[in-house]
């Protein structure tokens, strides 16, 4: 780029790049408003498959499940990635922090294959029963890491004398936390629940090793019916995905935004009145 603009070659490069990520998303929403059963033949704009999509109960109850599974193991991955942040970030020495930080960013780097056949072999040792809460721990297991890295990141630019701070005057490390730390770092914990919500909606290898009998999510009923062959319903089904995915982080930058500049705000406030 140069003082002028951007050059021909750096604005066809751009437009490469953004056509090879969502061009194919865009030819599948155009679809799925076909009104032919075929779905690489134009047959007229139509919406009746979004009105099969919900006379569909496979995809009703995969869809229920889908939500209940990403809203529970977003919640506990939240509190625990946390909780293991907080740790990273405030005690830099204590026996097995090393150890502690690798397990925590593992899934990170690992294969979801292997941590699927892993969390699979796990609950096969304890004995339990493949089923919705499996479904739930183990998207718990994989998202906690990236929730953890979030806050973490966070975590890491605020003075910990505000705590100490805090502590002196009275306040318990819990109490310390939670009205000093916690609506500081709130838009990084924001952030990495939607992350995670969204990491859960969009998994498939996990859920395939460790659902069991009534706990197929909507990724594991989409990829069924695809084997079988593309319909309109599907490219529905995906469309409406595809929407709340990002009507979720649209919602989640718009909080984090708001909420950054209320703290520059107010920090600009506290240091005009000194």
């Amino acid at each position: 780029m140069n003082g002028r603009g951007p050059s021909v070659f750096n604005l066809v490069s751009l437009a490469l790049g953004f056509s090879f990520l969502y061009l194919p998303i865009l030819i599948l929403v155009v679809y799925s408003f076909n009104a032919s059963q075929l779905v690489t033949v134009w047959g007229g704009f139509s919406t009746r498959w979004y009105g099969a999509v919900f006379q569909n109960q496979q995809f009703l109850d995969a869809a229920w499940v889908t939500l209940r599974v990403a809203v529970l193991s977003a919640s506990a991955a939240t509190v625990l990635g946390t909780l293991a942040a907080l740790a990273l970030a405030r005690y830099t020495r204590f026996p097995g922090r090393t150890l502690f930080s690798g397990m925590v960013a593992a899934p990170l780097v690992m294969p979801e294959v292997i941590t699927g056949l892993s969390l699979l072999l796990l609950f096969v040792a304890v004995g339990f029963d493949r089923g919705f809460w499996t479904l739930t721990i183990a998207h718990t297991t994989l998202t906690l890491c990236f929730v953890a890295v979030v806050v973490q990141s966070r975590l890491v630019s605020v003075d910990p004398r505000l705590e100490e701070a805090a502590q002196d005057l009275g306040c318990t490390p819990a109490r310390a936390f939670w009205l000093v730390t916690l609506p500081v770092i709130w838009p990084a914990v924001a952030a990495g629940w939607m992350l995670a919500f969204t990491l859960s909606l969009d998994d498939l290898v996990i859920a395939s090793f460790t659902s069991g009998p009534g706990a197929n999510t909507l990724p594991m009923r989409i990829y069924s019916q695809v084997r079988l062959g593309v319909t309109p319903e599907i490219n529905a089904v995906s469309t409406m995905l595809i929407s709340v995915v990002a009507l979720g982080v649209v919602a989640g930058a718009v909080v984090t935004r708001r909420r950054e500049r209320r703290r520059v705000t107010d920090e600009r406030l506290a240091a005009g009145g000194r």
